[in-house]
């Protein structure tokens, strides 16, 4: 009986996953991302005591199409910075990254490499931003995500959808889609003496 109650406690810290009939197995190691914060993955991982390493799978100057200009209520034609980008976390894939900058926002990043810094964290350091939003979604890996996150095709991912303004203007559109056994996100949450949960004002693009 303390072996089983040890196991539980273990099962539910996230430590192991119990399963019937087969026995109980060390769990992959999760991230917590919190979900107010902006923040970049690098930082997160590195807060947590883990090493990471980041590789720029594509990096494109293109013009914004019909499409992807009402979904972030642009101009069709602006010039826009596409970037892929594979991040891992203790050598393992943590993360695909699938990012739109709007140069004429963010002229800056059109001579940047992003090679030595990843694009979240370049864009916290160097814009500002007044607004932000974030949409979490639970999807499954297609054929290319699974090779890039080293997982099976159709596993269960995290997909976080995140679009930053600097007034009126996007500064940055990003989807960053992450394994579902080695990611969670978190957040903690105060109420203000309104009953309104607190948010940053101010702060930079992630």
């Amino acid at each position: 009986m303390t072996v089983n109650k040890a196991l539980s406690v273990l099962a539910e810290r996230g430590m192991i996953i119990r399963r019937r009939k087969l026995g109980s197995f060390v769990a992959s190691r999760q991230i917590d991302r919190k979900v107010m914060d902006i923040q970049d993955i690098s930082t997160e991982a590195e807060l947590a005591g883990h090493e990471h390493s980041h590789k720029i799978l594509m990096r494109k100057i293109e013009m914004l199409d019909s499409t992807t200009a009402t979904r972030l209520g642009e101009a069709v034609g602006a010039e826009i910075l596409r970037l892929h980008c594979l991040h891992a976390v203790d050598g393992k894939a943590n993360a695909l990254e699938r990012r739109i900058i709007m140069l004429d926002v963010v002229p800056s990043a059109r001579a940047e490499s992003f090679a030595s810094v990843p694009p979240g964290k370049w864009l916290l350091d160097m814009v500002p931003w007044s607004k932000a939003r974030h949409v979490i979604r639970a999807v499954s890996a297609d054929a290319t995500t699974a090779r890039l996150l080293e997982t099976e095709r159709g596993e269960a991912c995290l997909t976080l959808i995140r679009q930053t303004w600097q007034d009126r203007r996007t500064v940055t559109y990003v989807e960053f889609i992450h394994p579902g056994d080695r990611f969670q996100f978190a957040g903690d949450f105060h109420p203000n003496e309104r009953g309104v949960i607190d948010q940053p004002s101010r702060g930079s693009a992630s």
